[in-house]
């Protein structure tokens, strides 16, 4: 259990002069930084690296913390609270915003993948319909026999010798007017 007053992983009594560090931080005295700096990065580090989990990260968040120290110093106010406290207050802020936006930019990510499962059904779709115009605009290429043939063979789901019964003309007829008009549409679709 930590003694009264002390922060974080601090030993008592280094309170204040941290404290006083933090004050003369805020006048822009550099050296007065380097020291709070060796006192409150190791803690700071660790409650960072407790909350983000990933080294790269949580060493990102620290430089981050520390700019703001830097930058904020003269919002500390030690009426309120400790430096140390106070520093580990905006430590650990950071680190939940930089779970918070990994996070959502994960949800994003998925929702993002969502969205375009979609777009690639309409693409299909589209793809689909156009290549339905083409084939029938090739059956158009066809004679009239070759493509009643065919219609009822490829598209009537009937076998030759059904198609053959059905326009009354022999099986070999049948099958010269499907393999005549297949080959057109190979040709009119550019198919190799």
């Amino acid at each position: 259990m930590r003694p009264a007053g002390a922060g974080p992983g601090l030993p008592a009594g280094r309170d204040r002069d941290l404290d006083g560090l933090l004050s003369r931080v805020a006048r822009g005295d550099e050296s007065a930084f380097a020291a709070l700096y060796d006192q409150i990065s190791g803690p700071m580090y660790g409650l960072i690296r407790r909350v983000v989990r990933d080294p790269a990260q949580s060493e990102e968040v620290a430089q981050e913390v520390l700019v703001e120290v830097w930058r904020a110093a003269t919002r500390f106010d030690p009426a309120k609270g400790s430096a140390v406290t106070w520093v580990m207050t905006i430590a650990h802020r950071r680190a939940v915003d930089r779970v918070r936006s990994a996070t959502a930019a994960v949800e994003r990510e998925r929702r993002t993948s969502l969205l375009l499962t979609p777009t690639d059904e309409v693409a299909d779709a589209v793809e689909a319909a156009l290549e339905r115009e083409r084939v029938r605009r090739c059956l158009e290429g066809l004679t009239d026999l070759q493509r009643e043939s065919i219609t009822l063979a490829y598209y009537g789901g009937h076998s030759y010798r059904e198609v053959a019964g059905l326009l009354g003309i022999t099986l070999g007829t049948i099958k010269t007017r499907i393999r005549d008009g297949l080959i057109r549409l190979r040709d009119c679709m550019g198919v190799t």
